[in-house]
């Protein structure tokens, strides 16, 4: 089974206006993302011209993964990705992904770890 993701016009240009966002930030030409993608380069060139509008759900998740976003950080169009957002130390803050880390419990002098 397949799974095709069909978006209004205005959402697959905000998307894919943010995947060539994404692709230029990284330094990356259409031809070196849609390798890294996984794509054929021609397939991708359309996608970013805006000349498809339906693709499957997996290319899409491969242009989240491209772009180093899990597909729904691709789509928060209200979250800044930390590789756009031009104050780093505000990556901290909106960046979906920087997530906070656990840090390991304090143990007393001689104590071991399990």
């Amino acid at each position: 089974m397949r799974l095709i993701f069909v978006v209004t016009n205005d959402t697959a240009k905000r998307l894919l206006t943010r995947v060539k966002e994404l692709r230029k930030a990284l330094g990356l030409s259409q031809e070196a993302f849609a390798e890294r993608a996984g794509l054929k380069y021609k397939h991708y060139q359309a996608l970013e011209a805006g000349r498809k509008n339906e693709f499957h759900f997996s290319t899409f998740e491969k242009l989240a993964k491209a772009c180093g976003l899990k597909p729904c950080e691709l789509i928060d169009f209200d979250v800044e990705p930390p590789i756009l957002a031009e104050d780093p130390a505000e990556n901290e803050s909106r960046a979906p992904s920087s997530r906070p880390t656990r840090k390991a419990p304090k143990r007393g002098p001689g104590k071991k770890s399990r």
